[in-house]
């Protein structure tokens, strides 16, 4: 049986920003290696979703690397 995963995306037009959420819960942005792309981490360093600057202005799909890191490694 397939796992099924609920996911949240809101686009918020006056800031131009979208923002997706694989998990809602505490958690803090980060900076990823495009300038318009945050990761949202939860206190363990497990990515729960992400938000991406300036929607309006992009002329191409972003490939971005979103990074998990686990406590002890």
């Amino acid at each position: 049986m397939a796992h099924k995963q609920h996911v949240t995306v809101w686009y918020d037009r006056e800031g131009d920003f979208l923002e997706v959420l694989f998990e809602k819960k505490e958690g803090y942005f980060r900076e990823t290696a495009n300038d318009q792309v945050m990761e949202k981490v939860d206190k363990d360093g497990n990515v729960i979703g992400f938000h991406v600057l300036r929607v309006s202005r992009l002329s191409h799909p972003l490939d971005v690397e979103l990074t998990a890191t686990h406590s002890g490694q």
